[in-house]
């Protein structure tokens, strides 16, 4: 039987209580895990610092363009000290390609500073300072203590806010409580891994326009399946494949 053929049956049945959600958000968890066993976070860094600059760049950006910028800028800049005396308008051009660069090039001068100033220029490994950090906010400081420090967090980003509301796991929009209600779902050391499995669906099948209904894996247990397309084999040609 076909994952579409399944699907309908089982949706319609869906039961509505606590547990069930739970159980049936665990389940598409470990599928997606199966799916995606190479799920990780895409941008490429090498300390904790790189981590969060590149994090900051991916801002209305992609994790391609920012890989692409990255090995000059992390070179030219090896430590926060080196940003807090950059030069505006050289670091301004390094950072053009990733858009709004103006802004980031501000960002990132007031984040050396800081670093250097409060924090003896390494990067803290709590939410609290990192929040407190000029241009972090929980999703890029979730981002940075579940990548470089092993600190379970919540990445919610628009493909993990989209999937989670598809999945029925809330109906929260605002970033703080989806992060609250979907976490509260699962075990805490499987958030960060559970944010890669979500973004990478989201990238790859679960797209904002036209998801790959079709061709999802867990398409059984999504109450919106039906709103791309259905047919296996069309929305196999949806499925964008994995970089690298």
């Amino acid at each position: 039987m076909s994952t579409t053929a399944a699907a309908k049956p089982e949706i319609a049945s869906m039961d509505k209580t606590r547990t069930a959600l739970v159980r049936r958000a665990r389940t598409i968890n470990r599928t997606l895990a199966a799916t995606y066993p190479q799920a990780h976070c895409e941008l490429d860094f090498g300390t904790p610092l790189e981590l969060l600059v590149a994090t900051i760049l991916s801002a209305q950006s992609t994790d391609k363009r920012v890989n692409l910028v990255t090995p000059v800028l992390f070179a030219r800049y090896p430590n926060a000290a080196a940003y807090a005396g950059a030069d505006r308008a050289e670091l301004e051009e390094l950072l053009k390609p990733t858009g709004f660069f103006r802004a980031k090039t501000d960002a990132l001068l007031k984040l050396g500073a800081a670093l250097v100033e409060r924090f003896d220029g390494q990067v803290p490994g709590n939410l609290a300072d990192l929040v407190s950090l000029p241009g972090v906010g929980r999703k890029t400081a979730n981002v940075v203590l579940g990548n470089a420090f092993g600190v379970p967090g919540i990445t919610v980003d628009t493909h993990f806010g989209r999937l989670v509301r598809r999945f029925g796991w809330t109906t929260e929009t605002d970033p703080d409580k989806v992060e609250a209600e979907v976490g509260a779902l699962f075990e805490r050391r499987d958030w960060t891994q559970l944010s890669h499995n979500l973004i990478w669906h989201g990238r790859r099948r679960c797209h904002a326009r036209n998801p790959a209904c079709g061709a999802c894996p867990v398409a059984r247990w999504c109450p919106a399946f039906g709103e791309g397309e259905t047919d296996p084999k069309k929305a196999a040609k949806l499925v964008r494949e994995p970089r690298g």
